[in-house]
Formats: C-alpha cells, sequence, structure tokens
C-alpha cells in the first residue's frame, strides 16, 4: 500500500512553524514504480511514511523528472506548484499506520473526500493531536493566536476578515467538490467526508469525516463520524446516526441500501437493506423491542442490538401502550423516485 500527493499549505503557518492545514490538488493511489523514483531521487525519500517539504525548485525539477517517465498529470501538478509563494509538501504513505504529521493527516483525508478509499479504509487513529484548531476565514487558515493582530490589520485596510468556524476540520468543498453532488449548506460536510455520487444533502444535513453516503441518497439529518449510509437511503429532516464519537464506540453504524429514518429519529444499531425508522423515534442497541407477526400479535420481546444488520424492518412506537415495535416491512416504504432520478 502507498498513497501519495503533492500540495501546498495556506502560508498562514503559526509562529512555532507548525502546520495548519495542506492542500492536494490530485491525491493518488499506488502510484507507480518510475514516480517513486522519481521522488527518491529529488527529494530523498526513503520508503517510510514521510512529509517532505519542497522548495520552488524541486517542483520544477519534479514536473521534469515526471514529464520523462510519462507521468504526465503529476508532472502538470508540480509546474503548477513551482510557482507558488506558499510552503510546498511532498507526502507519502507506505504503510497504513496512524499519522504522525499534520500532512500526512491531511492526505487521509484528501483520500476519503475524493473517494480514493472509503470510511474505515485507512487508519485515522490519533489523528486529533495532528489536527490544530484554527479560524478558518476568507483569507484562508489563520493560527489562534495570531487571529487578534489578523483583524486588526484587516480592519485598518478597510477589510473585514470573516471568521466563518474555528475547528480542526474544514468544511470538504474548500479543498474536494465530488462529482454529481448537491450540498446545501457546504459548511455542514468536513473534509474527510465520502459523498457517493448522486447524493443530495440538504441545508440541515450534516456529515462528518470518516462518514458518508455510498451512492444516491438523500440527507437532510446527521451522518455522524464513521457511519456510512447505502444507495437509496433517505435521512429526514433532524434525524440521527450513532457514530463512533458519539456513544457508538466501536460499533460500526451503517445503514443499507432503500432505508428511510423519519424526521427526528434516531439510529444506533447497523440497519440492512429496505429498513424504516418512524419519525420521532430513537432506536439503541439496549431498546426492548416488541417483534411482531403478520397479525400484529407480540410473538417475543429482543433488544435492538439482536435485530442489528438486519432487512425489511419497520420500526414504530405503538401509539398507546408506548412500545417499540418492530415489524417485516416487506412492502418496504417507497422513496421518492422522482426526486432520487433528479440529484
Amino acid at each position: 500500500m502507498t498513497h501519495f500527493s503533492i500540495g501546498l499549505g495556506t502560508g498562514k503557518q503559526n509562529k512555532k512553524g507548525e502546520w495548519l492545514e495542506v492542500f492536494y490538488p490530485k491525491p493518488l493511489m499506488t502510484p507507480s514504480d518510475a514516480a517513486i523514483k522519481v521522488l527518491k531521487e529529488t527529494l530523498w525519500y526513503g520508503d517510510s511514511n514521510e512529509a517532505l517539504a519542497a522548495t520552488n525548485e524541486q517542483m520544477r525539477v519534479l514536473a521534469e523528472s515526471f514529464t520523462n517517465v510519462g507521468e504526465n498529470e503529476l508532472a502538470r501538478i508540480a509546474q503548477s506548484l513551482s510557482n507558488s509563494k506558499l510552503p510546498l509538501v511532498a507526502t507519502v504513505l507506505a504503510t497504513d499506520d496512524s499519522p504522525t504529521s499534520t500532512p500526512e493527516a491531511y492526505l487521509k483525508l484528501h483520500l476519503l473526500s475524493h473517494r480514493l478509499v472509503k470510511p474505515h479504509g485507512v487508519n485515522l487513529s490519533g489523528i486529533f493531536p495532528l489536527l490544530p484548531n484554527v479560524a478558518w476565514t476568507n483569507e484562508g487558515a489563520i493560527d489562534l493566536e495570531e487571529l487578534p493582530e489578523a483583524q486588526l490589520k484587516a480592519r485598518t485596510e478597510g477589510r473585514l476578515l470573516e471568521v466563518a468556524s474555528i475547528d480542526k476540520f474544514p468544511k470538504m468543498t474548500n479543498y474536494v467538490v465530488p462529482a454529481g453532488v448537491r450540498i446545501a449548506h457546504t459548511a455542514r460536510v468536513r473534509l474527510g467526508a465520502y459523498i457517493g455520487e448522486g447524493t443530495t444533502i440538504m441545508h440541515e444535513g450534516f456529515v462528518n469525516f470518516n462518514a458518508g453516503t455510498e451512492g444516491t441518497a438523500m440527507i437532510e439529518g446527521r451522518i455522524s463520524a464513521g457511519v456510512m449510509i447505502g444507495k437509496g437511503t433517505d435521512l429526514g429532516g433532524g434525524c440521527s446516526t450513532m457514530g463512533t464519537l458519539s456513544g457508538g464506540n466501536d460499533i460500526i453504524i451503517a445503514l443499507g441500501d432503500k432505508c428511510l429514518v423519519g424526521a427526528n429519529a434516531g439510529v444506533g444499531i447497523p440497519l440492512g437493506d429496505r429498513c424504516t425508522v418512524e419519525a420521532g423515534l430513537y432506536i439503541t442497541a439496549g431498546s426492548v423491542v416488541n417483534v411482531l407477526d403478520d397479525k400484529g400479535e407480540v410473538i417475543s420481546k429482543a433488544k435492538a442490538r439482536d435485530l442489528a444488520g438486519k432487512s425489511d424492518l419497520l420500526f414504530r412506537r405503538n401509539s398507546l401502550s408506548g412500545s417499540i415495535e418492530v415489524l417485516t416491512n416487506k412492502s418496504s416504504i417507497q422513496l421518492n423516485e422522482e426526486l432520487h432520478s433528479h440529484n
């Protein structure tokens, strides 16, 4: 396994000389032996996970060398970067060990958002200390210690420095815009999200890093870290999925194809295909569920975790007793085909 990319920082490095963020125009999976050889000869790369600082002259040498070995796309990017006034970096991940630097962490997040790997497809353990809290502004990333000075400078020059957020993660669309998606509010999708082609994310929809959608989906709710949503699945307004950062622990929550989670509902167990959770109902692993037969009679009780991953289930709450019920959802609620076909 080798992942590789050349990229640049924002030029907003803090006073300690640490990276705030890195932009990689085109991450690569399994680069050719010729490309790796060029890296070794130009940047003294040594077969390990490394983030190698590069000069403009080295980028020009890389561009020429990539051209000579037929790596024309890499050559084009290197040539463009060779004119940059911002810090340059070449990052190589020879193994899938935990990232040890900010450039390594950013490359893994880029791999996800470029759809080169799926959630849980790369090792992200220990990523949080490598991502500094940053002021994300209309002029790029700014170190928090330097923010007051930057704001004052902007005001004295008659400009307004707008701080969009204070966060470890930037919004995905400032780095990657996947093909075939609609995102109504781009600030609600973090870098490191995997957004499948055909997905629509409405204004209140949210997708965390290391999470996302397989393909066509309508997202008006929350996809928490670590959660993957199947094709043709709808998340209603205000609903949520329990991720590995919000109580799910090591349990990987995933929803299968053609599921429907109603408005203000929630899911804390994996679901199979064609499952429905009625509006307002939150299912956790420990929820006691009455299992119904075709006549609506209770035939057994189960913990929701015992139903994890099963398909064609309809979860609802009994309007009289308040108990949670589940029955086989053989007919399944028809999702909005017209909406999905015009994503």
